[in-house]
């Protein structure tokens, strides 16, 4: 189960490995008209394009949204997934042609610089247009994509994980790169400075943008119960929510209100289940050891 069950998501990943390389992009790419929402927990986020899904901005819909390994550098990911979307006249319409758009692509990243060994290796803007152009319905986990030089811990290896689950009528996937100060489990940690799980949510259910942010607010309870500790100054914790609106919601408040609880409760528990996949599929990247323990 994956975050691509939510008809119309699609994944793209690369992924770059060997000769001073440990890095990757992975981009989701959701159906034309998808309300975006974020919400950043941690105290050392790199974002890109964030302050567009504030609910009270003006485009209320996202074209894309780029995951990517090399800390503040690997942010010109998201120019080209831009540049993919343009190309198909996808984005936000800014004049009277049919290639006159704006797509709307924000970015979070993770920091992973100098892990594969060669500190200048992040991953380019040509990464990130391989990304958008290998987007599909099939999900790779582990260690591939942003979470290719993921570390958990200090000193175990991270990688990008997937779940989803029903709820009613409704939908709820995710897709998680950890890469975080804590662990599944209470014990020593070795942080860093730079550590950081970033998410993506997505639903089928029709929410507003106050809604979709709220949605993203409520899923960061699941990198809580996944990761102790979570959402530290060390991290950079970020999560986006997608709603694509295929499901109508009931327009009486009471029933709407508590549709949409029901839906954030599974939220936090897809993002906890994505969070604990990715580190389930982590395989062993020298010097990093996988988790050795029992995950909860």
């Amino acid at each position: 189960m994956t975050i691509t069950d939510v008809e119309g998501v699609l994944v793209g990943q690369v992924t770059r490995r060997g000769d001073g390389w440990l890095t990757g992009v992975t981009v989701v790419l959701p159906p034309p008209g998808t309300v975006g929402g974020v919400d950043v927990r941690g105290g050392g986020p790199g974002t890109h394009e964030t302050d567009a899904l504030d609910p009270r901005t003006l485009v209320p819909t996202v074209d894309g949204v780029v995951l990517t390994g090399g800390s503040a550098y690997g942010l010109v990911t998201a120019h080209g997934v831009q540049r993919y979307l343009a190309e198909r006249g996808r984005g936000f319409p800014v004049g009277p042609g049919p290639g006159e758009v704006v797509p709307i692509v924000p970015a979070a990243a993770v920091f992973d610089l100098g892990r594969g060994g060669v500190f200048a290796n992040h991953p380019t803007e040509e990464m990130g247009y391989a990304a958008a152009a290998a987007a599909s319905s099939v999900v790779d986990r582990g260690v591939v994509g942003a979470g290719t030089g993921a570390v958990v811990g200090g000193r175990y290896k991270g990688g990008v994980g997937s779940a989803s689950a029903r709820v009613g009528e409704f939908t709820v996937g995710a897709l998680a790169v950890v890469n975080a100060v804590g662990l599944p489990v209470p014990g020593p940690v070795q942080p860093g400075p730079l550590n950081t799980t970033l998410v993506v949510v997505a639903t089928d259910a029709a929410l507003d943008p106050a809604e979709t942010s709220r949605t993203a607010t409520a899923a960061h309870d699941g990198v809580a119960r996944a990761l102790n500790p979570a959402h530290t100054l060390a991290d950079g914790d970020t999560v986006f929510a997608l709603a694509t609106g295929a499901v109508v919601l009931p327009a009486d408040r009471r029933e709407r209100v508590g549709k949409l609880v029901e839906l954030q409760r599974v939220a936090a528990d897809v993002v906890a289940g994505a969070v604990l996949d990715g580190i389930a599929s982590a395989t062993p990247v020298d010097p990093w050891p996988v988790y050795p323990f029992p995950l909860p």
